[in-house]
């Protein structure tokens, strides 16, 4: 499995931005399908961004053109680029790592509110 470290959360006024990264270790990082999910008090954990090793991207429709998934494989490092944030965004963002099993961050709290 593959360590992941998030950063990045924090308190944001609804309309800002916030940029979370997840650090990965490991030599494969380039092969692996990378994701970001979020989990809210009282919900179940929720796929919103994923990037494939390709490069590929798709996103849950509540954050389709405000939030955008990238990587950087020479930093082994995906990130989750957060626009006109709003207050149903707030949630324990996870990162997400698959190639073949899964592993998981450990979340970063991201809360929208003035």
């Amino acid at each position: 499995q593959v360590q992941l470290v998030e950063s990045g959360g924090g308190l944001v006024q609804p309309g800002g931005s916030l940029r979370l990264s997840c650090a990965a270790s490991g030599s494969l990082f380039r092969l692996y399908t990378m994701s970001w999910y979020r989990q809210a008090p009282g919900k179940q954990r929720e796929l919103v961004a994923v990037i494939t090793f390709s490069g590929v991207t798709n996103y849950v429709d509540s954050v389709k053109g405000r939030f955008t998934i990238s990587r950087d494989n020479v930093k082994k490092t995906v990130y989750l680029q957060m626009n006109s944030l709003k207050s149903e965004d707030t949630a324990v963002y996870y990162c997400n790592a698959h190639l073949g099993q899964d592993s998981w961050g450990q979340g970063t709290q991201v809360t929208v509110s003035s």
